[in-house]
C-alpha cells in the first residue's frame, strides 16, 4: 500500500528544483517506491569542502530535500509540510560519483512526520544517516 497522498511523476519533483538550492547542487529526484523516495547529487566541486571529500552540508542539504518533498506528498491538498529539525551523523567520506538519499517514513501522523533518511554511495557503502522531523501544518 502507498504512503503518496498526491499524485506525481519524477519529472514534476524536479521541475520543483528549478532556481532552487537543489538544483544549483545538482540534485535530481531518482525512484520512488510504495514507501520511499530516493534523490541523487553528484559529489564534484560545488558539493565538495576545500579538502575534496564532500561537504557535511551538501550532505543535509540533499537529505532535507528529499524528505521535504516525500514529506509533502504524503499529505493531502489540505496541508503543507516545513522542516522543524534534522540531524546528520557523517559515516564515512567520498571524494567523487553520485550519492544517493532515501528517505522512508518511520512515523506519518496528522501534526508531525518523522523521516529516516539513508544516503549511499555508488558502491552502496553508508555515507550518513539522518533524521528529518517536519511540521504538517494547514493551508490558509
Amino acid at each position: 500500500m502507498s504512503i503518496w497522498k498526491k499524485a506525481f511523476t519524477l519529472e514534476g519533483l524536479n521541475k520543483l528544483a528549478n532556481n532552487t538550492m537543489a538544483e544549483n547542487i545538482g540534485i535530481n529526484i531518482s525512484e520512488f517506491t510504495d514507501s520511499s523516495l530516493s534523490a541523487t547529487m553528484p559529489v564534484e566541486a560545488r558539493t565538495q569542502q576545500p579538502t575534496g571529500i564532500l561537504h557535511g552540508g551538501a550532505t543535509v542539504a540533499l537529505a532535507e530535500t528529499v524528505g521535504s518533498l516525500a514529506a509533502n506528498i504524503c499529505v493531502d491538498e489540505k496541508h503543507y509540510c516545513v522542516g522543524l529539525e534534522i540531524n546528520c551523523n557523517h559515516i564515512r567520506s567520498v571524494r567523487s560519483g553520485l550519492v544517493t538519499a532515501t528517505a522512508s517514513a518511520f512515523h506519518l501522523g496528522k501534526t508531525t512526520q518523522v523521516w529516516d533518511i539513508r544516503v549511499i554511495d555508488e558502491q552502496e557503502k553508508l555515507i550518513a544517516i539522518s533524521r528529518l522531523t517536519i511540521a504538517v501544518l494547514k493551508l490558509n
